[in-house]
Parts: C-alpha cells; sequence; structure tokens
C-alpha cells in the first residue's frame, strides 16, 4: 500500500467510533405545549436504549447501552417533566430517570443529524388530557346565524425546529411567531372574526397536527407564516403559496417547499405516506375547490402586500407545502421575507415590516371573506344588512394617495374626505380610514 493511502486509511480509521466506545450525552432540551413535553438528548454518536415507566410515583426510566452523562449537563424539568436523575448501570450504561408531574405516554425515538442537530434521542410525553387542552383553546362558538369566522393562525417550526437561520443568528420561529401575534390580536379585535394559534408558544408541532388542529378548532381559513431560506442570498421579497398538485412553478418555489416539509422528519414521521384511506378520498373529492378558494384569497393578500412591501413575485404561487394539503379549508403560506438575505434579515426584526405583514394578511383574508361571506357566520349577515365595517390603511414607504384608492376601489375624494385631507400629501406611518366603495 503507498504511504498515501496509507494515511488516508489511518485517519478514516481514527475517526470511527471503537467498538465499546461509550456515547455521551452531551446536552438536554424540554419543550412544553398542551399535548405533551418532549424531552431531547443530544447525543455524541447513536445509542442503543429501553424505557420503561414505574408508578407510585410517577417516573420514566431510560437505560443507554454503552453510554455516559456529560458533564454540565442540567437536570432542570419542566411542563410534564419535574426533574432529570441519571446515574450509573453497571460498567458500562448509563440510567435516566424522568420525575413525572402528571401521569404520562410515553414514546421514543432516535432522530439522525441535520443542519442544527448531531444525533438525539427524542422522548415524547403525552399527556392523558392532551388533546382536551389544545380543543380547551378554541372558545365556543355561538349558536346560529351569528358564529364568526375561524382563522387559524400557524407560526412556522418551534420548539427544537428552529427552521431557517439567518446569517446574524435570526431565527425564522422567533420573527414569525412575533409575526403571528400581531396578526392575533388584528384579528381578534376584527368584527366577525376570531383567530385561532396553532401554536401558542416555543414547542414543536407536525405539519399533520397543524392540519388537525386546525380542523378540531373548525378553522375556515388556515394562514402559515414563514421567513425562510434560499441558496442564494441575494434572494428577497414576501410571497404568498398555495398549494399545487402538481408541484412548485418554479426552481425557488419546488425548494421551499421540500425544506418546509422535511421538517416533519423531526418528529420522525413523514406527512406524505402516512394518510389513511379515508383521508386521501376526502382529500381527493375536495381538494380542487380548496385550491381554488385558497388562489382567490392569495391574490387578496397580493394586491394588500404589494406597495407596502418587497414582493419576490407578483402573483400566487403553487408548490407541495404538506402544510397546506387540509382537503376542506382554504389553506395560504405566507414567506414574510428572506431570512438568509442580510438586509431582510433585519427588517424582520423590525417592528414595522412584521406590523406590515400581519396588517396586509389581516386586510386581505378581511377582502376575501367580505367577498366570500360563509353562510351562517356574522359577517353573512353584516354582509345583507350592508354594516361593513371601515377599513385601515398603514401608509408604507413609496406609497401614493392615488396607488392606495386603486389598491381599495375608491375615489381619491373619498379618501379625502374620509380622512379630512386637504390635499395628496401622506406621511410613513399614518394610518387611513378606508371608506366604503359604492
Amino acid at each position: 500500500m503507498r504511504p498515501f493511502s496509507l494515511l488516508i486509511t489511518v485517519l478514516i480509521l481514527a475517526l470511527l467510533p471503537l467498538p465499546g466506545m461509550a456515547a455521551e450525552v452531551e446536552g438536554v432540551r424540554l419543550w412544553d405545549s398542551p399535548e405533551r413535553t418532549r424531552v431531547v438528548f443530544d447525543l455524541s454518536s447513536p445509542v442503543d436504549h429501553q424505557l420503561f415507566t414505574l408508578s407510585q410515583p410517577d417516573r420514566i426510566v431510560i437505560d443507554l447501552s454503552r453510554a455516559r452523562m456529560g458533564s454540565g449537563v442540567s437536570g432542570a424539568g419542566e411542563g410534564v417533566v419535574k426533574g432529570i436523575r441519571s446515574g450509573r448501570r453497571g460498567d458500562n450504561d448509563l440510567r435516566i430517570v424522568l420525575d413525572l408531574a402528571e401521569e404520562a405516554r410515553p414514546r421514543s425515538f432516535l432522530v439522525k443529524p441535520n443542519e442544527q442537530y448531531g444525533h438525539r434521542l427524542v422522548v415524547d410525553l403525552d399527556r392523558r388530557n392532551g388533546r382536551n387542552r389544545v380543543r380547551e383553546t378554541v372558545r365556543s362558538l355561538p349558536s346560529g346565524n351569528d358564529r364568526p369566522v375561524i382563522i387559524a393562525i400557524d407560526a412556522g417550526h418551534g420548539g427544537e425546529d428552529p427552521g431557517a437561520i439567518g446569517p446574524n443568528g435570526t431565527r425564522e420561529k422567533d420573527v414569525v411567531m412575533q409575526i403571528a401575534r400581531r396578526l392575533e390580536r388584528l384579528i381578534d379585535a376584527e368584527p366577525g372574526m376570531e383567530p385561532f394559534m396553532v401554536r401558542s408558544g416555543d414547542y414543536f408541532v407536525s405539519l399533520r397536527d397543524r392540519v388537525a388542529r386546525a380542523r378540531e378548532a373548525e378553522a375556515d381559513l388556515f394562514v402559515s407564516i414563514h421567513a425562510d431560506a434560499f441558496r442564494d442570498p441575494r434572494a428577497r421579497g414576501a410571497s404568498v403559496y398555495t398549494l399545487s398538485q402538481r408541484g412548485a412553478t418554479n426552481e425557488a418555489a419546488q425548494w421551499l417547499a421540500d425544506r418546509e416539509n422535511s421538517a416533519d422528519l423531526i418528529g420522525g414521521v413523514r406527512l406524505s405516506d402516512k394518510d389513511d384511506t379515508v383521508a386521501s378520498v376526502l382529500m381527493d373529492l375536495s381538494q380542487s375547490a380548496s385550491i381554488s378558494a385558497s388562489l382567490d384569497l392569495g391574490d387578496h393578500l397580493v394586491r394588500q402586500m404589494d406597495g407596502r412591501m418587497r414582493l419576490h413575485k407578483r402573483e400566487v404561487m403553487q408548490a407541495g407545502f404538506a402544510v397546506l394539503k387540509a382537503p376542506d379549508i382554504p389553506s395560504i403560506l405566507v414567506e414574510s421575507a428572506f431570512i438568509s438575505n442580510p438586509q431582510e434579515e433585519r427588517l424582520l426584526n423590525q417592528r414595522e415590516h412584521q406590523e406590515n405583514v400581519a396588517s396586509a394578511i389581516r386586510d386581505g383574508v378581511r377582502d376575501y371573506f367580505w367577498a366570500n361571506p360563509v353562510p351562517g357566520t356574522r359577517i353573512a349577515q353584516m354582509v345583507r344588512n350592508g354594516e361593513r365595517p371601515g377599513r385601515e390603511h398603514r401608509i408604507s414607504r413609496g406609497e401614493t394617495l392615488s396607488a392606495i384608492a386603486r389598491k381599495y376601489d375608491v375615489s381619491i375624494q373619498q379618501l379625502r374626505q374620509a380622512n379630512n385631507l386637504n390635499g395628496d400629501q401622506i406621511r410613513v406611518g399614518q394610518v387611513l380610514t378606508i371608506p366604503t366603495s359604492s
């Protein structure tokens, strides 16, 4: 063997784990949600493990073969987990005990490394009444023809899934939650509408569960908010997507769709091959109508966003985002900016941009439902009675009074009268009342 080849072989063998070498638990992370507490053990290498439960008091025991606990690993608890203890088991194994604050059903699985993390052992502790806790977040709907339109607001990613990370360390999951909270407040103040937050905190929800939660809430609309990345850091601008059954409309859309769909792998399950027969039949029967309504809604959103912020495309794009696959709920995904672009990363952290995105979504949703009132809702009654409330528009840089008039299909004179304007001069940040067109 040549000396160079021998050197390469030695280096490769040096990097491989030796038989019997102990894996190290490098860290423990906990994420609590209404349904479960997720415990994630960061590992230096894969391990064989066994898990069992004990009662009086309730606890979960996890035995790791040929493993040791790293120094500085915290034993603090959260949610279902009251505390974490560990100790040696025999000569080479590690036993970890999770002391529980309440009874829970455990599930465990190993996850391979990804862009953010190395090898992980994930333990999900499902609360006995977890689904009821999710349902309790949905307010009881009034009977008769006076129910509000329910808007499901989905802040992308969360918990151990940070989403895309900007050049300066901004995490997608954080900025989209800030936008979602602003949208929640705007929808809550809107007559005839009520928000439902798909995730209300920093925890992971699988793509399938996001859709399931919206359906449990009897949502009339699903809005997923993201701030994704692209391999070209020059890519910039906001976008609106709906589902495409035939794939993406361009290379960027396809790449982004694959990235969002891969998030479900963190939970150990792919959505695409787990749909049951009934769900597939329902999807086939109703998907075309849902996509048509989503495209109409998307058009309203794009019109509202145009002029308030830079757009990546001035039309609704279509891609195979798994989170948009609810068969009976119009669903859209808003990319609020490219977090991979340094300028747009800074923009995403600015209150003005977050407000612009949230208010544009609110205005687009409002325009859609006033043009397509859902029977049996308060908005449908208000439309019949001619009670449409006044709308508002926050001025963004570069906008003119004439452009705003065209956007809302009103005259410049109507805008002046509604806002006591003597001329056409407006300023950035100023809020205009938009009169009802007639």
